[in-house]
């Protein structure tokens, strides 16, 4: 599945690729022919599926990487250009959220200060800290250490994972619907500044789909759906979570330098109509 984009000799870096969505992604790079390196703290997951793709012909490697860490990064790096070469594509995917930065409900209701509910005033400040630093300081310094590489290049690209969350903050998650609002801006704010230099940078917003990271919010230990996943596929116009696979075209899409050669600072949204919808 590669919609005629042809990634031959690239070199991918994809940060957070031992999750769900990420590591699909480094699948996806590697079967359009690029060298894809496989960055995540967890270095048994990313080596997995670096496995799995030199098993089905790529090139792939996996790195053990913390994205909040500059050393971490500057290491990953050297290894990574005396392994596969220089970066040409940078996928920005570590990210997630923490419990310590949740709320128990959806509003505030008078009293619930005095009880054990956990409200807006009990938010853990290092929970916030860390989501916020997750999503946002762990694209900014991946960036930061990779696009160097891509400065003297050109066709190279910069893709943000951003999220519905973005567009409109979902309920009990501030910290994490901030941080990936700070994710979009900052895909503006890099198109502008790589603009001169031929490196276009965007990002993809999904919607709902089931991963490590949500399925505990979306179902219940006996698999039947949560009240939140009814209220989400009730907001979702086509009806029902996404398939991780429908994130491949837009990301070939926004990769393939013939097609979208003009598209910088584009944030996409792959959400089966949420964005679109009012509820009404």
């Amino acid at each position: 599945m590669c919609f005629g984009t042809d990634l031959t000799n690239k070199v991918a870096v994809v940060t957070g690729a031992g999750g769900v969505i990420c590591g699909m992604y480094a699948r996806t790079l590697a079967k359009a022919g690029a060298k894809v390196a496989l960055l995540d703290r967890n270095e048994d997951s990313a080596e997995e599926i670096a496995a799995d793709i030199r098993d089905q012909g790529g090139i792939a490697r996996a790195y053990k990487v913390d994205v909040l860490d500059k050393d971490s990064l500057a290491a990953a790096h050297k290894a990574i250009l005396d392994d596969l070469g220089s970066c040409d594509i940078l996928i920005n995917g570590a990210g997630g959220n923490n419990p310590r930065a949740n709320t128990d409900k959806e509003y505030y209701e008078k009293g619930d200060i005095d009880t054990d509910t956990v409200t807006f005033f009990d938010l853990d400040e290092k929970g916030v800290e860390f989501v916020f630093n997750l999503n946002f300081i762990g694209t900014l310094l991946p960036t930061q250490e990779f696009a160097k590489d891509m400065l003297d290049k050109e066709g190279c690209n910069i893709i943000n994972i951003s999220s519905m969350n973005a567009y409109t903050p979902l309920t009990k998650i501030p910290a994490y619907s901030g941080a990936k609002a700070a994710v979009s801006n900052f895909t503006q704010w890099l198109a502008v500044h790589f603009s001169k230099t031929g490196i276009r940078v965007n990002a993809v917003a999904p919607g709902f789909f089931v991963t490590k990271q949500n399925e505990k919010l979306l179902f219940n230990p006996d698999g039947t759906p949560t009240p939140r996943t009814a209220k989400i596929i009730a907001a979702t116009p086509m009806g029902r979570f996404g398939e991780a696979e429908e994130l491949n075209g837009t990301l070939l899409f926004l990769l393939n330098n013939e097609a979208a050669g003009f598209i910088t600072g584009a944030v996409i949204p792959i959400d089966g109509g949420f964005s679109a919808y009012s509820g009404v």
